[in-house]
């Protein structure tokens, strides 16, 4: 949300609830209205572009403006290879959380971007989250060029756009080149957010065909 934006609203909310204290109201209704209020401008301007948003430049401009979080700025460095920042973006993470379990799945994340499959191989093992422990133990069966396996494993993860997303580079290692293609929109389409500006910004470049049209 724009500076002018965040003003303009919080004192509107200070407005509304001085009107409705003002005026009579109980104090319960009168914070009802203020917690409501603010819970929707929560809804609107952070959780909606951040798992529910499908227009890949408004997610853009929602990481933009994330810089001061780490954690969700890291989606858009990555998502765009920037380097330096993503080293930078590391660094910020890990002296932010110093635990290996809430460093594990930003440790496995990088080390694919990087494809340092040693790193990802030690952090899987503290990824909290099931579906991501699992979702990365599949990407490390696959580069160990196991796709059986890594077909089977990928069964027990409960969210689509992952295993789609899977299946996507277990047919591109196959040379399956339209199968790909195939899984690649599934996971497009099964995703929404911040995990669908990522998915996008990678098939831009490793399969163009996936997204020329969404």
């Amino acid at each position: 949300m724009k500076l002018r934006w965040k003003v303009a609203f919080y004192v509107a909310v200070f407005l509304l609830v001085l009107f409705m204290s003002l005026n009579g109201y109980s104090k319960i209704l009168t914070i009802g209205v203020g917690m409501g209020t603010a819970l929707m401008a929560f809804i609107i301007h952070y959780f909606y572009p951040l798992a529910l948003e499908k227009r890949l430049d408004r997610v853009e401009s929602f990481l933009l403006i994330q810089k001061s979080t780490p954690e969700l700025y890291m989606n858009y460095v990555l998502a765009n290879r920037f380097e330096d920042e993503s080293r930078m973006v590391m660094e910020q993470i890990m002296n932010k959380h110093r635990s290996e379990k809430a460093q594990a799945v930003y440790k496995a994340a990088y080390g694919v971007y990087r494809k340092d499959m040693n790193d990802v191989r030690k952090a899987v093992p503290h990824i909290r989250f099931s579906d991501y422990r699992t979702y990365y133990e599949t990407i490390l069966l696959s580069e160990d060029e196991k796709s059986t396996e890594a077909r089977e494993r990928l069964k027990s993860i409960k969210k689509r756009w992952m295993r789609s997303a899977l299946l996507a580079e277990i047919e591109i290692k196959a040379g399956c080149r339209e199968k790909a293609i195939q899984h690649a929109r599934e996971a497009i389409d099964a995703s929404r957010g911040v995990h669908r500006y990522v998915l996008h910004k990678e098939y831009e470049r490793i399969l163009p065909e996936a997204v020329e049209s969404i």
